[in-house]
């Protein structure tokens, strides 16, 4: 047993306007009302704060899909992290396949993003993950010990102790595929042991490791029942309360 408590986190993308967005988050608060896990849900940039005043006192927590690495500037169409933050946000994803390959952006450009992140206060969820190709061509652990050592280089075990890390293979992204029990236990042990060699035991063990592609009802529970697994980044299925809940309480 350890002490992490789950995180079940919503990554709505590109949906719901912010009418449709205020009626999901209203819908979803009336549902919520666990202790654990701990449910996140990041809608678009341009419903945030309306979001927040409704989930504020609730135990649901806000987070964005995407953030700046400057704090302020001419940088049309962007968002900061003290932005985010005003708007109630505690987390944010970074460094999703579909910034990754649709959007280019490369390993110091998230490393960049962390970083402005962590300075803020907000928690950022990194994501990683290979694609098929890599998997095939046995390079996931080459693929993922880059992005890590990318992302995180230069950074202390203090300054990192609120990562979120989401192993999240390209593959089994809006494809229905899921990684089988054994490769998600086999990356999220590595990932875990990755931690231990880079910083130290106790880092390890409190960082918390989620999945995601393709999470849904029906494979929550099995996931979730793995050592090395402390959540879910869920996608498709977040996108309805009803099913979003569903497998936030999966165990209960």
């Amino acid at each position: 047993m350890n002490d992490r408590i789950p995180l079940i986190a919503g990554n709505w993308k590109m949906y719901k306007t912010l009418p449709e967005a205020v009626e999901m988050a209203r819908k979803l608060a009336g549902m919520v009302n666990l202790s654990k896990p701990e449910v996140m849900i990041a809608p678009p940039f341009i419903s945030l704060a309306s979001v927040f005043d409704v989930i504020r006192a609730t135990p649901i927590a806000l987070g964005a899909q995407n953030v700046f690495w400057e704090n302020e500037g001419a940088f049309t169409g962007e968002i900061s992290s003290g932005m985010l933050k005003s708007a109630g946000c505690r987390y944010v994803i970074i460094g999703h396949s579909e910034r990754r390959q649709i959007f280019s952006e490369s390993d110091e450009a998230i490393h960049k993003k962390v970083d402005a992140a962590l300075a803020s206060g907000l928690s950022p969820i990194l994501c990683i993950g290979e694609t098929e190709i890599q998997r095939d061509e046995n390079q996931a652990s080459a693929v993922l010990d880059r992005q890590l050592q990318m992302a995180l280089n230069g950074f202390s075990a203090s300054q990192i102790k609120p990562l979120v890390i989401a192993y999240e293979p390209v593959w089994a992204i809006g494809t229905g595929k899921t990684a089988s029990i054994d490769q998600i236990q086999e990356i999220h042990g590595f990932l875990r042991q990755w931690l231990t060699k880079r910083y130290d035991n106790t880092l390890a063990n409190s960082i918390r490791i989620l999945y995601g592609g393709s999470v849904k009802l029906q494979n929550i529970a099995n996931i979730m029942a793995l050592p090395d697994v402390d959540g879910a980044l869920v996608g498709g299925a977040s996108l309805q309360p009803e099913s979003f809940y569903s497998i936030i309480s999966y165990n209960h």
